[in-house]
């Protein structure tokens, strides 16, 4: 932790500047003018903006920082397409032998024809294809990638619990080099103004933030989420949310993580209708009598809870299993609610953990497989009103690491040059920027941790516009009063 003086900077909903002083890590003084502290550096704000710094809620951060050596099929709009692009990879740079070629990014929820293990068998021959979608809930896989991940044989796609266990082996990487690509993909987000992240990887968490900690410094906040498969060793080892992983380290125990459902573009969601032309409601991974009880476990033993819920029914039931344990914290993704469980988060205090840049890539499949009940979906304008909390985050791979993008489409709805999907739903800018600062008042807190980012433009008004919350100008971001981005700042 380090200290620094701000000069001059305003805070968003005031036009008066104000120096801030960060003392020990957190903010120690917001006023004008305030005098010369002794040892204590100085930054020019020069009239720039100020705010709390950004969280991104909601990661798989290993995935994210991989995801840029993985071949990008999220433009593909057919099977044929994406059978194309893997065929022109294969021939422009095939993996070394042994060795997986791994894409990320298609979405085939609105496709005209069918992925099929033999259709990509027909271009991949015995080369391991691994191909994960935008949603991290299904996996189309060649015969010689079944076989390389240990999968047994399907003729189509690899859906929730025959893929989700064997996202891990995919790509064999040593440690330094994954922790390397984290780092590359930690910088990147705080040049976007990200001082926190919660990281809900499928993995041993405790030992992976432990291993990185150990060979330096993490450049930012780590919340690190622990899964059924590992909770025995958080809880012998008695740790509760927000406890260090390590001595003087910014990375602190997160909550549990649990997936009740699967996802809409996987038509997995688990839903009170059946999808169109099925009598499929989708599918329930964990069902009540499994969830009470390990939600129940984790709260008797200090620790939160984020419990993945997508369609209604799975909504439903986690907000049961919350009421029924008395468990704090969040439902994540929230992405279908009935009417009558809106009041319920408000009422049992449960933070609804959205990521609002989905809403721009599942609207048509909503649309689709949601037909008649869309209004219900990304309900956050609803959620909002009803005194929710809400939380941002990405959900990166699925979404890029990146705040401003989340909070544009909270805001507008749509990408620049659509309309609004159920603009009513829409949030002002400063409601959707409180959003992404972990409980943190805009106008910044005394007391408050030393997280800010600096801003060449002023939000609110970047916000009048769709689209203009992305080109948002970070000119340094400050992480328990250490600058972890620095940029044009005198």
């Amino acid at each position: 932790m380090s200290d620094v003086l701000i000069r001059e900077v305003r805070r968003v909903g005031h036009d008066a500047p104000v120096d801030v002083l960060v003392r020990g890590g957190r903010v120690a003084a917001v006023a004008p003018g305030l005098a010369r502290a002794a040892g204590v550096p100085e930054v020019a704000g020069e009239g720039r903006f100020v705010v709390p710094g950004l969280w991104d809620q909601h990661t798989h951060l290993t995935q994210w920082a991989m995801v840029r050596r993985r071949l990008d099929l999220s433009s593909a709009t057919s099977a044929a397409q994406v059978l194309a692009l893997v065929a022109d990879r294969l021939a422009a740079a095939p993996p070394a032998a042994g060795e997986p070629l791994v894409g990320h990014g298609f979405r085939d929820g609105l496709w005209p024809d069918e992925p099929t293990v033999a259709g990509l068998d027909a271009v991949a021959g015995d080369v391991p294809v691994v191909l994960v979608s935008g949603d991290l809930h299904c996996a189309w896989v060649s015969s010689a990638g079944l076989r390389f991940l240990g999968a047994r044989p399907v003729p189509g796609l690899l859906r929730e619990t025959d893929w989700m266990p064997l996202q891990g082996r995919v790509e064999h990487l040593p440690d330094a080099t994954v922790d390397a690509l984290v780092d590359e993909a930690l910088t990147a987000a705080a040049a976007r103004g990200v001082v926190g992240v919660v990281d809900l990887e499928i993995a041993d968490n405790l030992a992976v933030w432990r291993r990185r900690v150990a060979a330096g410094s993490v450049p930012m906040r780590v919340r690190a989420g622990v899964w059924q498969p590992y909770l025995d060793r958080v809880v012998r080892e008695e740790l509760s949310t927000t406890d260090p992983v390590a001595a003087g380290s910014l990375v602190v125990q997160g909550p549990l993580k649990v997936i009740v459902d699967g996802s809409l573009n996987t038509r997995t969601a688990w839903c009170d209708e059946p999808y169109p032309g099925t009598d499929h409601h989708g599918v329930l991974s964990v069902p009540e009598a499994e969830l009470v009880p390990l939600l129940a476990h984790a709260t008797r033993h200090g620790l939160r809870v984020a419990v993945h819920a997508i369609g209604d029914a799975a909504v439903r039931l986690a907000l049961d299993a919350i009421a029924a344990t008395g468990a704090r914290g969040s439902v994540e993704h929230a992405q279908l609610v009935a009417a009558d469980d809106v009041a319920r988060f408000a009422a049992l205090g449960v933070v609804a953990s959205v990521q609002p840049a989905h809403l721009l890539d599942d609207r048509d499949v909503a649309a689709r497989h949601w037909a008649g009940r869309t209004a219900r979906a990304f309900p956050y304008g609803t959620l909002h009103r009803a005194g929710v909390a809400l939380a941002f985050g990405s959900d990166a791979p699925v979404a890029a690491l990146d705040p401003w993008l989340a909070i544009d489409a909270a805001v507008h709805r749509a990408a620049p040059g659509d309309q609004p999907f159920h603009g009513d739903e829409a949030l002002p800018a400063s409601v959707a920027l409180a959003s992404s600062v972990d409980g943190e008042p805009l106008g910044l807190r005394v007391g408050g941790p030393g997280d800010l980012v600096v801003l060449d433009d002023d939000p609110v008004a970047l916000a009048a516009e769709p689209g203009g919350l992305r080109g948002v100008r970070v000119a340094g971001t400050l992480v328990a009063g250490r600058w972890a981005f620095r940029d044009g700042l005198g």
